[in-house]
């Protein structure tokens, strides 16, 4: 019998689904995770509080295989993962669809001024002109990420017509490599960051970046927040040339109160939800460890493997 130390969140869409060569113990608590850890072969760790979850990896010694639910993989201890020779599989892809989604929205949002329609009808205003006239048909957007999410924001936005320009290591039409986006900076409406939480995308929009943006420009970011400068996305947005900011995501989460962000009215904060507005993450995310169990137990690849290496 193998081990597996598993989410007790998951334990209604794996219980029964099991096959009989896995021996599940599902917890609940910080307190079950880190008692149970020490015993498993396979772990699904997922929790919010990502300190514990940490502490729960490493107490995990005969750990072979991680699974998560989470596709970002920046508060994993991946050099213990390495050291100890274990396989990770993330999230990527499982909220593809509906991130990508959010990004349309945003760009839809800000494009028609929509935030100032909606506090119109709070006020019961019947507004007599658009507060947004931008159309997104012919627009030209600037992808930084093309993994799941990047394909599928890519795939949506070239059925509304926008120009889409993708930045990756493989040149071809339609496509930057990474040293020549920033140059081009200037000539884009939308930049949209997709890219993952690894030490060589800290920080990649820079003050530089904002300042060789093209006026009127917005950033839309479903990435992380450690991928822009925030002190200097606040004075960009301030001064410009940054029109629009849309955020999924910020540093730190939750964003304080009393952060300024919260009051630019170019700034549009939504509290990291793209990925949560759905209702079928859990039931993706339980059939592909499903049959990734049927994939280890054949000796056959799991995936979708994390290089512990690049972090992604």
């Amino acid at each position: 019998m193998t081990k597996a130390v598993l989410s007790g969140l998951m334990l209604p869409l794996l219980k029964d689904r099991l096959p009989d060569w896995v021996e599940p113990q599902f917890f609940l608590t910080r307190e079950d995770a880190l008692a149970l850890a020490p015993t498993a072969e396979i772990g699904w760790f997922d929790m919010y509080d990502k300190d514990v979850m940490a502490e729960t990896i490493a107490a995990a010694r005969q750990l072979k295989w991680l699974n998560s639910i989470y596709a970002g993989a920046d508060h994993i201890p991946l050099d213990v993962l390495h050291e100890r020779g274990v396989v990770f599989t993330n999230g990527a892809g499982i909220n593809a669809i509906t991130i990508a989604e959010y990004v349309v929205m945003g760009m839809l949002t800000v494009a028609k001024g929509y935030r100032d329609v909606v506090r119109a009808q709070d006020r019961h205003e019947w507004l007599m002109d658009s507060p947004g006239k931008v159309e997104l048909h012919g627009s030209r957007a600037l992808l930084l990420g093309y993994g799941a999410i990047g394909k599928l924001v890519e795939e949506r936005l070239r059925a509304l017509a926008v120009d889409v320009t993708v930045v990756r290591r493989t040149p071809g039409p339609g496509t930057l490599m990474p040293d020549q986006w920033r140059a081009q900076l200037g000539t884009f409406d939308w930049i949209i960051l997709a890219v993952p939480a690894t030490p060589e995308t800290e920080g990649m929009i820079g003050a530089a970046e904002l300042a060789a943006m093209k006026p009127g420009a917005a950033l839309i970011n479903i990435a992380r927040g450690t991928v822009i400068d925030q002190d200097a996305l606040v004075t960009a947005l301030q001064s410009g040339p940054l029109a629009h900011a849309f955020l999924d995501v910020t540093t730190p989460e939750p964003l304080p109160a009393d952060h300024i962000l919260w009051t630019l009215p170019n700034a549009h904060i939504t509290m990291h939800l793209s990925g949560r507005a759905q209702d079928k993450m859990f039931v993706r995310s339980a059939q592909r460890f499903l049959d990734n169990l049927d994939r280890w137990r054949r000796g056959e690849p799991v995936a979708p493997q994390v290089d512990l290496t690049l972090g992604y």
